[in-house]
């Protein structure tokens, strides 16, 4: 006559029982698991939530934009481009928009006329046209951006940067900063501008008054172009004689989305090494529950010559204690997602992101906890299940 066959219900109480009887070492041994699960799950969450967000940048900012900036001549200097570059530049065909902003090397940027002329803070003056807010895509956290009447006046707008290493927190008719030696009025701070970070360290005034309080030539110094994506190439290719037919060769045309994607890559790349850390954390923990399980048999042999003498086969045994490895691997699975899931939401909080944890991911922890569980186990089960009933009671 055959054994019967034990039913789930029956091979999740006899794997239990090991945890129920030895509860600290049940929970130390899931601890190592959850630890690696945990790294895992957080690491690929954080990871997923700060793509969305950059992704969620792009799609906001636009990948259409082309940066136009002047380079070296063949001599080593810096180049010029021409005063009608930019409107040489709208005359292609593609082109949505362009706007520009020029560099004032000599228009040094001051809380006061009370510091000292060394301590630059490392701001730069821009002349801004009064559209440059729409073609970088940037936007005004305190204050306004320029406009047609500012624009001939002394106000400045300043870069989040600039703005909080000249300890101005906000802009105000009773805010002023000193820039070539004029003193200006803040009537804006930005927020940071992630498709032209120059900005961000730069303090930009109006065109007309830049040419008439700060010795500015006229010449652009960057042009920021808007075109049709699907030219975006085409027009590349053009841009660099269109903006300065005479020398093509000194200008230099990017586009700044390529940076953000370079820097998205960039963070995969760590995420991968991120995930080969948990990965050996999770077999540290396996590690570890290999261990409970063969202290586990030993400690136990004289139940296991019992149940062998009352009618257990091999298999039963061995499905007793691959159930146990596995219950414990569950366990520590289980608890290290929602480990993870809980640090994943927390950063994604403090960094103002929307959480993501992707499913795929979670599914593949569950189901390596199992599987590092069944290879712990694996070893503890078979070598339980070849006790013979004498050896085993035989022990003391």
């Amino acid at each position: 006559m055959s054994p019967p066959r034990m039913s789930a219900r029956d091979v999740l109480r006899v794997g239990a029982v090991g945890l129920r009887t030895r509860p600290m070492r049940a929970f130390l041994s899931a601890l190592g698991i959850a630890i690696g699960i945990a790294a895992m799950i957080g690491v690929v969450g954080i990871s997923s939530s700060s793509g969305a967000e950059l992704d969620r940048q792009l799609s906001a900012l636009g990948t259409n934009l082309l940066t136009v900036s002047a380079g070296q001549t063949i001599a080593g200097e810096e180049a010029k481009m021409p005063v009608d570059a930019e409107a040489m530049i709208e005359r292609i065909g593609p082109v949505e928009s362009v706007s520009a902003a020029a560099y004032l090397k000599d228009a040094k940027v001051y809380r006061s006329e009370q510091v000292p002329r060394a301590q630059t803070g490392g701001i730069s003056t821009y002349a801004a046209r009064l559209d440059l807010l729409d073609s970088v895509g940037a936007t005004v956290r305190s204050g306004t951006w320029l406009t047609e009447a500012t624009q001939t006046y002394p106000a400045v707008v300043l870069g989040s940067t600039a703005a909080e290493r000249l300890g101005v927190p906000a802009a105000g008719p009773d805010t002023q900063v000193v820039i070539g030696g004029e003193r200006f009025t803040v009537v804006g701070i930005l927020a940071p501008v992630a498709l032209a970070t120059d900005l961000d360290t730069g303090a930009m005034v109006g065109w007309p008054v830049a040419e008439r309080l700060l010795d500015f030539d006229g010449h652009p110094t960057t042009l920021f172009t808007r075109a049709d994506e699907r030219r975006m190439d085409a027009v590349r290719d053009v841009l660099p004689g269109t903006a300065n037919p005479e020398a093509p060769n000194e200008v230099d045309v990017s586009r700044p989305s390529d940076a953000l994607a370079a820097k998205q890559a960039t963070d995969q790349a760590f995420t991968a090494l991120l995930l080969g850390v948990g990965a050996v954390a999770l077999i540290v923990g396996g590690v570890g529950v290999a261990n409970t399980m063969v202290i586990s048999v030993l400690e136990r042999r004289s139940e296991i010559g019992l149940r062998r003498s009352l009618g257990a086969t091999r298999g039963q045994i061995r499905t007793q204690f691959l159930a146990e490895s596995l219950l414990l691997s569950a366990m520590g699975g289980a608890g290290g997602v929602l480990i993870g899931a809980a640090v994943t939401l927390a950063y994604a909080y403090a960094k103002g992101w929307q959480a993501v944890i992707p499913t795929e991911a979670t599914a593949a922890g569950l189901a390596a906890t199992l599987l590092i569980g069944a290879l712990a186990g694996l070893y503890p089960a078979v070598r339980a299940s070849r006790l013979s009933p004498t050896e085993a009671l035989a022990t003391t």
